[in-house]
């Protein structure tokens, strides 16, 4: 059994195409919490609060704090294109307890990712890719189904956990339009 569709026809996409689609628009996503968190500090700041209370913020009971939010973007992140392009992506113990220790984990997370070239990706979307509980699928399949939703689920939570503080994050913030460049 498995969650993923079942491929009708050959891939669209071939190696640059994968790269174009996994790894630019993570990066752009990662950039964009990097701000978010950002003016979470600032609001933080701005309202005498510590921000460790936002690292620690969580929606309902049984969700992750905003720090698992961003520590599940980040490996999401890494893995995928881990998965995809077979480049070993770092490993991070998800001990992060600060804004500042956050912000690092996605420095790393997005110097992983600009590490890999288009060359590294040749033939991902036909590899197959397991998955424990959900079965495989194909690698295009596997980003477009999996691996960017999953990501930017949990780029939406910590957007959301934000908004819910009473951080100023709208919807231009979470699309990254004023994430800066580097």
């Amino acid at each position: 059994m498995t969650a993923f569709s079942k491929p009708t026809a050959a891939s669209a996409f071939d190696g640059d195409a994968m790269y174009q689609a996994c790894v630019p628009a993570l990066v752009r996503g990662l950039r964009a919490l990097a701000a978010e968190l950002r003016r979470g500090t600032a609001s933080a700041c701005a309202r005498q609060f510590d921000s460790i209370v936002l690292v620690q913020s969580r929606l309902a009971p049984d969700m992750l704090t905003l720090a698992g939010q961003v520590q599940r973007a980040s490996d999401t992140a890494k893995l995928s294109a881990e998965r995809l392009c077979g480049v070993p992506a770092p490993k991070f113990p998800d001990t992060e307890t600060t804004m500042e220790e956050l912000q690092d984990r996605i420095k790393a997370t997005i110097a992983y990712l600009q590490h890999l070239k288009p060359e590294h990706f040749q033939g991902s979307e036909s590899k197959t890719i397991p998955l424990q509980r959900l079965g495989e699928a194909r690698g295009d399949i596997y980003l477009l189904e999996f691996g960017l939703p999953n990501f930017y689920f949990h780029i939406a939570m910590a957007h959301a956990i934000l908004r819910h503080n009473g951080v100023p994050v709208g919807k231009m913030d979470y699309l990254g339009s004023t994430a800066e460049s580097k």
